[in-house]
């Protein structure tokens, strides 16, 4: 495993939802960002349809961030049935897309997905009756093991988990009770809580969520939707050392 004694400074941020009308709404931000922090994680929810037109206003205002950049797509990115445009538009911005390759920066492991639905603890959705239901689940259980992949493949002693769903029930407490199964999955978590090494995860997705909380192995769990983290702070990202 590497090694490297000093702290990492993460600023984390989630559902951005560029439109079309959002010309140079996060350059400055970025600036900001870029001498706050030493790498930026973005988690998801990036654009607000999904349209190239809405990417491009985004990798725009992402020049203006001069440190690493690495990040997850989230549901809002696929409506339009274009992710792969978009991660692509991203990519060219200078966002390593994290979804099918894990990255280390600084000595600092990052390995993240979209992540999906399916509910936490008991009350998670299993693979049971309808064919639908089946298909479903499975969605959950790939993305889970997605996860679980790239944080294997990953040596170093602190890693971070970046997703868009969150992992862990806590974080999207505050959302009405009726939608929480919507909002993420313990699948995620248990591929956390699999690796020693992983030390934080960022997630977006709850705007009305809790900004903390912790995965069953005590994993720090953190909802960086910009609406929640612009509650508790003065600013729109969560500011983390790793």
């Amino acid at each position: 495993m590497s090694d490297t004694s000093e702290p990492l400074r993460l600023a984390a941020i989630g559902d951005l939802h560029v439109t079309e009308q959002s010309e140079h709404r996060y350059r400055d931000l970025f600036a900001r960002i870029s001498e706050e922090a030493d790498v930026l994680a973005l988690c998801g929810d990036l654009t607000n349809f999904g349209k190239t037109s809405e990417a491009e206003h985004l990798a725009e205002d992402l020049r203006a961030c001069t440190i690493p950049m690495v990040g997850v797509l989230g549901n809002h990115d696929y409506e339009c049935g274009q992710p792969e445009q978009v991660a692509h538009i991203l990519h060219q911005a200078g966002v390593t897309i994290l979804d099918e390759q894990a990255v280390v920066v600084k000595g600092v492991g990052f390995a993240g997905v979209k992540g999906f639905v399916g509910g936490f603890g008991r009350g998670e959705l299993g693979a049971f009756g309808e064919q639908a239901i089946k298909a479903f689940v499975e969605e959950s259980i790939n993305e889970a093991r997605k996860l679980e992949n790239g944080l294997r493949s990953l040596r170093t002693d602190r890693t971070v988990a970046v997703l868009h769903y969150s992992p862990i029930a806590e974080t999207v407490e505050g959302e009405p009770p009726e939608i929480h199964p919507f909002l993420g999955s313990s699948r995620l978590a248990d591929a956390v809580d699999r690796f020693d090494n992983v030390k934080v995860v960022v997630h977006g997705h709850a705007h009305r969520g809790r900004y903390e909380g912790r995965t069953r192995r005590g994993v720090p769990v953190f909802n960086c939707a910009q609406f929640v983290v612009a509650e508790r702070f003065d600013r729109p990202y969560a500011l983390l050392e790793i």
